[in-house]
């Protein structure tokens, strides 16, 4: 079915006369009556009648166009969204953790869009632990991800953006909270509050109480560090968590690790070999040009 011949159906039903049709859409009559012709043979009804000097759509007339219509308005909206793409505008799906959305993808966020003041581009946010951002990066549900660096993930391509610091929190009334920084092996005998196994930062924190040797006593296992640090204002248990801004709103004391040494890394994730917009790829050289 040609889609021009769908156009040109379209301004005859409203227009309801070939000529002035004809006129309208640049082209002559016989070229529109057969276009119109061609269409009622593909489908095998009549979609006019005549009316007096005019023309009217039949039945069957008035309910293809609806559905034409429909159709013609999704395939113009499909190629402007296209052509908006093709022109670094458009949607950028983004995926990281919570951790983050305080600071440092906002400013990011912001700082970028001040580089394309001219350019259409909308952000749509989500937020969840580093395998579930992973494996919507697979899906193509998001075109870019910040979260943990995962092992095993051949197809997935990791770079390191951002440093961010480790600190112990306990209760404010805890024996260690008399302390201004902490060795690891300090906290072995009290109870802790541990990231759950599908966090990017279980892995990290358990590495480290490895690098000392030491297991440490878990009493509670959760995904979401603001409700650690919730806890631990609780008296549920110490936890070593990243030093996030919320932090100065929670009823904890905050050490610094002084040992075992460590690194600890935000990474840009995309899928390998896999093209991105214009929009989101600018914003993953953006990033990466802004390497904390």
């Amino acid at each position: 079915m040609n889609l021009h011949h769908l156009r040109y159906f379209v301004t005859l039903a409203h227009m309801e006369h070939y000529t002035k049709a004809a006129e309208k859409l640049l082209i002559t009559q016989p070229s529109l009556s057969h276009a119109i012709s061609s269409l009622e043979q593909e489908l095998g009804i009549p979609l006019f009648v005549k009316e007096g000097r005019n023309i009217g759509l039949s039945k069957a007339g008035k309910v293809f166009l609806d559905y034409v219509e429909e159709s013609l308005d999704m395939i113009d909206a499909g190629v402007a969204t296209v052509k908006k793409a093709a022109n670094g505008e458009g949607q950028i799906d983004l995926a990281f953790l919570q951790t983050l959305g305080t600071s440092l993808v906002p400013k990011l966020v912001q700082e970028f869009m001040q580089t394309e003041p001219d350019k259409k581009i909308d952000f749509v946010f989500h937020t969840g632990v580093s395998i579930d951002i992973i494996q919507g990066l697979k899906e193509k549900n998001y075109d870019i991800g910040i979260c943990s660096k995962l092992e095993n993930e051949r197809n997935i391509q990791f770079i390191p953006i951002a440093k961010q610091e480790l600190v112990l929190i306990v209760p404010k009334n805890h024996p260690l909270a008399e302390k201004e920084w902490i060795d690891l092996v300090e906290t072995v005998p009290y109870p802790q509050i541990a990231f759950s196994k599908k966090s990017g930062l279980r892995p990290i924190i358990d590495d480290l109480f490895r690098k000392i040797g030491a297991d440490y006593d878990i009493a509670y296992e959760i995904e979401v560090d603001q409700v650690i640090a919730g806890m631990v204002a609780q008296n549920f248990g110490i936890a070593v968590v990243p030093n996030m801004p919320i932090l100065n709103y929670v009823d904890v004391k905050v050490l610094p690790i002084r040992s075992p040494n460590w690194e600890r890394f935000f990474y840009l994730a995309v899928v390998k070999n896999q093209t991105l917009t214009p929009a989101a790829e600018k914003f993953k050289q953006f990033m990466l040009n802004q390497r904390i």
